[in-house]
């Protein structure tokens, strides 16, 4: 039996439908005034183009969006996206050991997952129950993931990831080297090779690559290694899609004190997560060491760091992961900076389970 969508998602669905029609014709208009991609080495020195948007306040509390809720495996949360249209969060995580997947002769153990860069993906609702799940091998460490939602030849909702693919171990466990577009599809395997997973080499000659999708603003932001160092590159996601690699900004990363753990855009501003679980780097309960920080995509400068206590009772607590969730959208300035963070499920159980909270409010 097919349910039908609620009024709210009838709405979304219907500001989908007229939001790709508008973008359907501005693809032809934004290709003739797009300019040749600056060389990684001017990059640096050159100013993005993004119109300046609003920034969110990271002093403002957060609030508790989901809590010790569990995903299809039991590792820890590596990253997390928002599909508002048809209101679902994606995640990310590591397989994990003990698992054998079609076309196995045996299951791998974790350490082989890891290496190999194989990801499981569930797929949750907006109260954080799980409604199914997919596997991605040889994509990578699963920092960031993005998602794009659309209608499908059917006329029926379709979400497609964006996640980083094509893994390399240099020594500290998979990391991707391109990025991978494909449609959410329940319980299906995807590998380097299946037909139907679209690659992108964005950026010639870069490691250690993922994605984050700003839908708000239609843009694909990168982060990515080139000769050893971290960057943030914003594109045109409809001009990605058609293999036109034009960059809108380039910044170098910011350093972190302690570990990167996700990031996410609004408009003209990156938002970085650090930390570690309690008990690392010097992270003691309740204060801890997850900070946020805010960078301009247009200068590289940092605009604001503050450290967040969402969610200090948590056992374990590591952060991990950001997207943007917009509740309705109808009313996308109505923002939500979303972060997730792992903890285990008891005193005695280090199964691993995943909470999200978020800030919501945007100052000019």
């Amino acid at each position: 039996m097919i349910s039908l969508p609620s009024p709210n998602k009838q709405r979304n669905l219907t500001w989908l439908r007229r939001r790709l029609l508008v973008k359907i014709g501005a693809v032809a208009l934004t290709a003739a005034l797009l300019v040749p991609t600056l060389p990684p080495d001017r990059q640096a020195s050159a100013l993005g183009s993004l119109p300046t948007s609003k920034v969110f306040d990271l002093s403002d509390s957060s609030d508790m969006l989901i809590r010790e809720k569990p995903l299809h495996r039991s590792t820890v949360l590596q990253s997390l996206a928002f599909d508002n249209v048809n209101q679902h969060i994606y995640t990310a995580q590591l397989i994990g050991g003990g698992l054998q997947l079609p076309g196995e002769s045996s299951a791998a153990p974790a350490a082989t997952r890891s290496s190999n860069g194989d990801l499981c993906i569930t797929k949750l609702d907006f109260a954080g129950n799980i409604i199914s799940y997919m596997f991605v091998k040889g994509a990578g460490h699963g920092v960031s993931i993005g998602v794009e939602p659309g209608i499908g030849q059917n006329g029926q909702p379709v979400a497609y990831l964006w996640t980083e693919i094509d893994s390399f171990d240099e020594g500290s466990g998979g990391r991707g080297s391109r990025v991978a577009r494909f449609p959410f599809t329940d319980g299906a395997v995807v590998t380097p090779n299946t037909p139907w997973l679209e690659k992108h080499t964005i950026v010639p000659g870069s490691f250690n690559t993922t994605v984050s999708i700003d839908m708000a603003h239609g843009n694909l932001v990168m982060r990515y290694r080139l000769n050893g160092e971290y960057r943030f590159g914003v594109y045109n996601l409809e001009q990605v899609k058609q293999r036109n690699y034009v960059s809108l900004a380039d910044i170098a990363q910011p350093l972190v004190d302690t570990s990167f753990q996700g990031y996410t855009s609004y408009g003209s501003y990156v938002y970085m997560l650090e930390g570690t679980a309690y008990g690392k780097s010097g992270s003691v309960s309740p204060d801890g060491n997850t900070y946020i920080t805010a960078v301009n995509l247009n200068t590289g400068a940092v605009v604001d760091k503050q450290r967040t206590r969402a969610g200090y009772s948590l056992l374990f607590r590591e952060p991990e992961g950001m997207g943007i969730q917009i509740p309705d959208m109808n009313n996308p300035g109505a923002a939500r900076l979303a972060f997730g963070f792992a903890s285990y499920i008891s005193s005695t159980n280090t199964g691993k389970q995943t909470s999200i909270y978020y800030k919501d409010v945007l100052k000019p």
